[in-house]
């Protein structure tokens, strides 16, 4: 049962904007950088990307990961603020933190 992010996760309050400092915005680059770092972790991106929300067993169905792997990868997404993750009974529900990806696409942008 896929459950959509309306459903499971509370609107983004990370906000989308750089910080203006350079020293800052480079941080804070290099901490959602580091978070991407692992192949595991972007598919996780791309999966909840595409389906707006997922129940973490579903993720763990769609990658060729263990459970404690997928757990652990999604512990590092939450921690840098790339997702979400909200207690539905037993089960966690993920989503992504669009105002997170509204900010590293905003901090990439701002290399060039």
């Amino acid at each position: 049962m896929t459950r959509y992010a309306s459903e499971c996760c509370p609107p983004s309050e990370t906000s989308s904007e750089p910080l203006r400092d350079e020293d800052a915005a480079n941080a804070q680059l290099a901490r959602l950088a580091k978070a991407l770092g692992h192949p595991a972790r972007v598919a996780i991106i791309r999966l909840l990307l595409r389906r707006d929300a997922c129940i973490c067993g579903e993720i763990v169905e769609e990658l060729p990961l263990a459970q404690s792997t997928v757990s652990q990868h999604l512990k590092q997404l939450k921690e840098a603020g790339l997702i979400r993750g909200e207690v539905d009974g037993p089960r966690v529900c993920y989503c992504v933190d669009e105002g997170a990806i509204a900010l590293l696409r905003a901090l990439i942008e701002g290399l060039g």
